[in-house]
């Protein structure tokens, strides 16, 4: 589907704010996202902080989500998360998304982070389909 990743965090907010976030669809029910860890996401232990990979998780899962479904919005309902390993300043973090099922409203996807070929974080999770006009998602949507 997509060779090169793109950039998705390009409006104001958090994760632009914290780096962006680098996407690309592999089929339509596989994605993958990536991002690089820099000062600003490690904890007082020096690796990255567990509330940054869930926001990444969050961001990442949640584009694979909004992209199955023609991209229509789509707002995370649950999120869970296993931290497995650990990642440090200057590293790549590499999400790997897979769709399991969609219905008329909901996403059900698992997503793995992974760090040198290690997973380092696990998580399944629900989003919903809104089923919005265009005119309710005020200017510029």
């Amino acid at each position: 589907m997509s060779e090169k990743f793109e950039q998705i965090s390009l409006k104001p907010g958090f994760m632009k704010h914290n780096g962006g976030v680098m996407f690309r669809s592999i089929s339509d029910s596989e994605y993958e996202f990536k991002s690089s860890i820099n000062k600003n996401h490690l904890n007082a232990a020096g690796i990255t902080h567990g509330g940054y990979l869930s926001a990444l998780v969050d961001a990442g899962a949640g584009t694979a989500a909004h992209r199955s479904v023609d991209n229509a919005p789509c707002v995370t309902i649950s999120l869970e998360l296993k931290f497995i390993g650990t990642s440090k300043l200057g590293d790549e973090i590499i999400g790997r998304v897979k769709i399991l099922k969609k219905t008329k409203t909901l996403v059900f996807l698992l997503c793995d982070l992974k760090c040198n070929n290690k997973i380092i974080t696990s998580a399944s999770g629900v989003w919903k389909i809104l089923k919005v006009k265009p005119s309710d998602l005020g200017p510029g949507g």
